[in-house]
């Protein structure tokens, strides 16, 4: 009995009724029998829904929130944001990035070369994340209790588990609908997924499907590993953002809403490739739905909770006082714990086999080896554009240092400079995302690359107060948005005087566009620009922005050596560095937030970096036992006198290239940044369908996408 209770799960976790399914679930009757005797004990329940986050697992995991499209589309190619490596080498990643170069080359790009072919890719992986969810639906759908159940309203476990189907479904919606535009929609079991359906369509039915099961589910508690109440109010406030936004479409699909009527779309810019870019002129009927969701989540927020001050002390001559970093550090914790802010977390498991990507693909770089180092590889995938790193990013906000690292590892336990010139891991690419960094861990796992078991946050309170801004600014409200878009900016500066919002939202020209640029301080580095921007409108302003401070900062270095920005960072042709005894020095070699007053000094300064403090635990022998492992840096946010230098060399500093390299790589960071982008035609930022996805599908691609690969 037990084997065929268990048998029983698995087969309504399937991603369509198999033959040897079909025995149970042939006929409606039996079905109903099956589905009763299978839900009616949440331990074959649950094992059916753990089934369906399994296949979630490896999509996020190797395809859109770790690699695959998330490592070459999603982490690059905004304001904020760029790959590493040169143009001409990684074609794959860089020809999206530019929007295929202005949609000139959308005809000749792969879609093999990057995304794999069915049933490999993300397409695919989610549509099997989308039929094991749809199983679970429909078996629950077909028990006896189901109307009784839903004319309750009130949550119950098996109501729980509905709801948590339904969300997973809703959730690789959205993410299809990101990278690929309209998709075909099937929400039954065992019905294939076949044409395509206008993403309008499926955005009302997944938002409608999300506020039915929303009051049937628990809020979030302890663990933050599957869907809640919690949840899923963000994501309907995530959703309709979107729905409401400005999306690329494609001329041969018409825009149609759930009930197939038409849908009108106002337009920007021009046409290209025969598509256009807009938004749903009714697009304040979901900004509405947006602000109301992400209101209850504020007013029902589970366990998760906004940290406004770090609940941290000073410890072992360490400073904290960021209740930013607090959170990222959080999340470098053990397996078991989650971050106070998360909503919804992608849990990975410390040395389990598998891919980990989030500090191999999106973290501090590490030239180490594959196996057994200090710490292990980390290639470093999403860098950030210098100038927005000087120019844009205020030097008093605290996110800064915890989102851009100027350092990186060398693998056998000492920090080392991110140089400019080209490249992966610690050898090259410039500036890079700090927010994931195995050093940070308690233990790292120093076995094998991939094995961090740092969880991924996918959905956390700083984008439901930013959400709920957004919202309410662009439908009139600003009392509501100035509220909570002061709740993010003070926590980012620390006092509403140094924050200063009246100042930012003139400055940035417009509530709703202060909101924006708080989100891009907020989540920079985490792949959240790109698609932010796109759905905004404000792409093509913000491309401009970072192209024309680009080109400011590169003239200005290549005639004078040095280039100051409005904020008065200045970045030089050269640093002076060295490497330091830290934990002699300071009792320590991991540093946190750089103490008030000490901005002069080079080792604390900039924050949130350094190595390990016991990297000999781990089993790294220095042979000594002062090793120098913190790099100590002067000149990098001020040019330097001819004495200033002398006075270094003599103690021991050396002469490091720095924005010297980014004048010899000027093409790779200038006219590679959004290569040919007009500023006016409909961005190409989508993926194309590969040839076995269209052959089975019965559909073409759009946006000039070649159908003949």
């Amino acid at each position: 009995m037990k084997n065929k209770i268990l048998y029983l799960a698995f087969c309504a976790a399937g991603l369509l009724a198999t033959t040897s399914c079909d025995d149970y679930l042939e006929t409606s009757s039996k079905s109903n029998a099956d589905a009763n005797f299978v839900f009616s004990n949440m331990t074959t329940a649950r094992a059916a829904m753990d089934g369906a986050y399994a296949e979630w697992h490896g999509a996020i995991s190797s395809h859109i929130f770790g690699d695959g499209l998330f490592y070459a589309f999603d982490i690059a190619g905004s304001d904020i944001m760029r790959h590493p490596e040169k143009y001409e080498g990684q074609l794959p990643r860089h020809v999206p990035e530019t929007f295929y170069s202005n949609g000139e080359l959308a005809s000749t790009y792969n879609a093999v070369q990057y995304g794999k072919e069915a049933p490999s890719n993300a397409y695919s992986v989610l549509f099997s994340v989308i039929g094991k969810a749809n199983a679970i639906a429909s078996a629950i759908e077909s028990t006896d209790g189901y109307a009784d159940m839903m004319a309750k309203k009130q949550p119950t476990d098996l109501s729980q588990l509905y709801g948590e189907a339904i969300a997973l479904r809703a959730t690789a919606y959205r993410e299809l609908i990101k990278y690929y535009g309209d998709v075909p929609y099937v929400s039954e079991m065992g019905k294939p997924a076949g044409g395509l359906m206008s993403r309008d369509a499926i955005y009302e039915k997944v938002i409608a499907d999300l506020q039915m099961v929303e009051p049937l589910m628990y809020p979030v508690g302890a663990t933050k590993n599957t869907f809640s109440k919690t949840y899923v109010n963000a994501l309907i406030g995530r959703i309709a953002l979107e729905a409401g936004g400005y999306q690329t479409r494609r001329g041969d699909v018409a825009p149609v809403d759930a009930e197939g009527n038409a849908v009108t779309i106002e337009t920007l810019g021009a046409e290209n490739n025969g598509a256009n870019y807009g938004r749903r002129s009714d697009w304040k009927e979901f900004y509405a739905i947006a602000k109301t969701h992400f209101q209850n989540v504020i007013n029902e927020p589970g366990t998760a909770k906004f940290h406004e001050t770090d609940p941290r002390g000073a410890e072992n001559g360490r400073v904290y006082g960021n209740p930013y970093q607090y959170f990222f550090q959080q999340l470098h914790g053990a397996d078991a714990s989650y971050a106070d802010e998360s909503i919804y977390e992608e849990p990975f498991t410390q040395g389990a086999s598998g891919n980990d990507p989030r500090s191999y693909s999106l973290g501090r770089p590490s030239g180490g080896g594959g196996s057994n180092a200090y710490p292990c590889k980390a290639y470093g995938q999403g860098r950030i554009n210098p100038a927005f790193y000087y120019g844009v990013f205020d030097p008093a906000d605290l996110r800064r240092d915890v989102s851009c690292a100027v350092t990186g590892s060398n693998g056998k336990g000492v920090e080392a400079i991110l140089p400019f010139t080209p490249g992966s891991t610690v050898k090259g690419g410039g500036i890079a995302c700090n927010k994931f960094d195995e050093n940070r861990q308690a233990e790292p796992w120093v076995a094998k690359q991939r094995r961090s078991g740092i969880n991924a946050p996918y959905m956390r309170m700083s984008e439901v107060y930013l959400g709920l801004a957004e919202a309410a600014a662009a439908l009139g409200d600003d009392a509501t948005a100035k509220l909570y878009l002061t709740k993010i900016r003070v926590r980012a500066f620390g006092s509403a005087a140094k924050a200063d919002v009246d100042g930012f939202i003139q400055k940035s020209g417009s509530l709703l566009k202060a909101v924006i640029d708080e989100r891009g301080f907020e989540f920079a580095g985490e792949g959240d620009r790109r698609f932010t921007l796109i759905r905004t409108g404000l792409i093509a302003e913000k491309v401009k922005m970072i192209k024309d401070l680009t080109a400011k900062m590169i003239d200005g270095l290549k005639t004078q050596g040095y280039y100051t920005f409005d904020n008065g960072n200045t970045i030089s042709a050269s640093i002076w560095t060295k490497t330091v005894d830290a934990k002699t020095i300071y009792k320590h070699r991991l540093t946190a937030q750089c103490p008030a007053g000490m901005e002069n000094d080079p080792v604390l300064y900039p924050s949130w970096r350094g190595q390990h403090d016991n990297w000999e635990a781990m089993g790294l022998d220095y042979g000594t036992a002062t090793p120098a492992t913190n790099l100590a840096i002067k000149g990098l946010f001020a040019q330097l006198s001819a004495d200033e230098i002398a006075a270094l060399e003599a103690d021991g500093y050396k002469k490091t290239a720095w924005g010297s390299a980014i004048v010899d790589n000027e093409k790779e960071y200038g006219d590679y940044l959004f290569y040919k982008y007009d500023y006016n035609k409909a961005p190409i930022y989508l993926f194309p369908f590969s040839p076995n996805v269209m052959s089975t599908g019965g559909f073409t691609n759009g946006y000039g996408f070649a159908n003949n690969e």
